[in-house]
């Protein structure tokens, strides 16, 4: 099982973007993206923090539904 790395925000948003979540809007330190699919919209909070901790980008990772490994290709 690989670990999850400690990122900074930016590079977590940009790999998001490849996989189609879309940055709809910024309130202080809180970036809000959605992914749009034929079930449901998904929803994301990403803190602009640097790094992100691992425990946290576990989380984020988890309600996105993408495991580490291609999270890694993203990056």
């Amino acid at each position: 099982m690989t670990k999850v790395p400690s990122e900074n925000y930016d590079k977590v948003i940009r790999a998001l973007r490849k996989d189609g979540w879309v940055v709809v809007r910024q309130r202080g330190s809180h970036i809000r993206l959605q992914k749009h699919t034929e079930e449901e919209t998904l929803k994301l909070t990403i803190p602009a923090h640097r790094p992100i901790k691992r425990s946290t980008l576990s989380h984020i990772l988890k309600q996105a539904r993408i495991d580490i490994e291609r999270f890694l290709e993203l990056l």
